[in-house]
């Protein structure tokens, strides 16, 4: 019989979110990176997204983006988190439309249409399952 010893010896990350629905303490950016790729898209991140930056992927012409845990560098709570015209002139720039996950907007619906965004509240819109 096959040692499946291998298999068995691999231990998963931190969990995203605990039994609230709020995201864990310890989770970094690239654990929510990575997952909010994959529900986003269905598709695992790409090989090559570069861990803190905001662009984590683009999926079929669409800019994937997320703002957590400071990755503009801004470590106030709300600093770089939250959609703006500050944060949205520092992200990389995409031409299509764009998917951009924050704990706020401070855009109208006008706007956000006008710049092609979708805009996804933190922790609210990202699916846990």
């Amino acid at each position: 019989m096959k040692d499946l010893t291998p298999f068995f010896d691999h231990k998963l990350g931190a969990t995203c979110f605990d039994e609230h629905g709020r995201i864990g303490l310890e989770v970094t950016f690239a654990d929510l990176a990575r997952h909010v790729f994959f529900t986003e898209t269905g598709e695992p991140i790409p090989k090559t997204a570069k861990t803190n930056n905001p662009l984590i992927g683009i999926y079929n012409g669409t800019a994937v983006y997320l703002l957590y845990n400071g990755v503009l560098k801004d470590k106030r709570p709300d600093g770089g988190n939250v959609l703006t015209k500050v944060v949205l002139d520092e992200l990389p720039k995409h031409e299509g439309p764009k998917v951009i996950y924050g704990t706020a907007c401070r855009f109208s619906p006008v706007r956000l249409k006008r710049e092609n965004i979708v805009f996804k509240q933190i922790p609210y819109e990202i699916k846990a399952r």
